[in-house]
């Protein structure tokens, strides 16, 4: 394994969970906002210690830039809708076709823009570490998620339990500070419909978006020889 790799693997896996405790356990929910910024400039990293000087590293920002647009504005379209929304799925399309480092920071920075509006909070860093978490997982797994379309609903499905756990998570720590297994199996229990809603709607919209957005941006990869 190389060092870029390594580096990837411990800011998504350990540096990015234990940023978010942190703010949980050293800073009580306070300081959400740091979190969140520190947060964002960790999702960054594994995207640009990949980046190889040349004008299709400037190229792909751009169409990670506009994923992120549409799956915060994916977001704001579907409010009316209680937890029926489609940026875990755009998230996981971005991932599957532009990488797992492009997966983290649309999954990333899809929480913390879009809840410019739907208003920010301790719970933005847990959402973002969720829907980061979603989106490189969904990257290392794109060879096998774009041969199988079972395959992709049955990840869609898991990303709602992923999603909604690791809230619950938030949820459980957010009363005292301290992780109550009690606590945390009521907020499961109680979420399992909100779960379920989530587990739906992230295979409604992989069935009606991968095919469309995923062609399209198939074909921005091989006409500017992005990879």
């Amino acid at each position: 394994m190389t060092a870029k790799k390594i580096i990837k693997y411990l800011c998504v896996f350990v540096v990015a969970p234990l940023i978010v405790l942190c703010g949980v356990f050293f800073f009580g929910d306070r300081k959400y906002a740091f979190i969140s910024l520190v947060l964002s400039v960790v999702a960054c990293i594994p995207f640009f210690i990949s980046f190889e000087k040349g004008k299709n590293d400037a190229r792909r920002i751009v169409i990670i830039a506009v994923m992120t647009a549409l799956s915060v504005a994916g977001r704001f379209v579907f409010a009316p809708i209680p937890f029926f929304k489609p940026v875990t799925a755009i998230v996981i399309i971005t991932a599957i076709y532009l990488g797992s480092e492009a997966g983290f920071i649309t999954g990333s920075f899809s929480a913390v823009v879009s809840n410019f509006y739907f208003g920010q909070g301790p719970w933005t860093p847990f959402q973002m570490l969720a829907w980061g978490l979603i989106g490189f997982l969904a990257g290392l797994l794109a060879k096998k998620l774009v041969e199988s379309k079972v395959l992709l609903i049955i990840y869609g499905a898991l990303s709602g339990i992923v999603f909604s756990f690791i809230m619950d998570v938030w949820t459980t720590l957010w009363a005292d500070g301290t992780f109550n297994i009690a606590r945390f199996v009521a907020s499961i229990t109680t979420a399992a419909p909100f779960t379920v809603v989530y587990m739906v709607s992230n295979v409604i919209f992989l069935l009606l978006l991968t095919k469309p957005i995923g062609s399209k941006l198939q074909r921005l990869k091989t006409k500017y020889g992005i990879f």
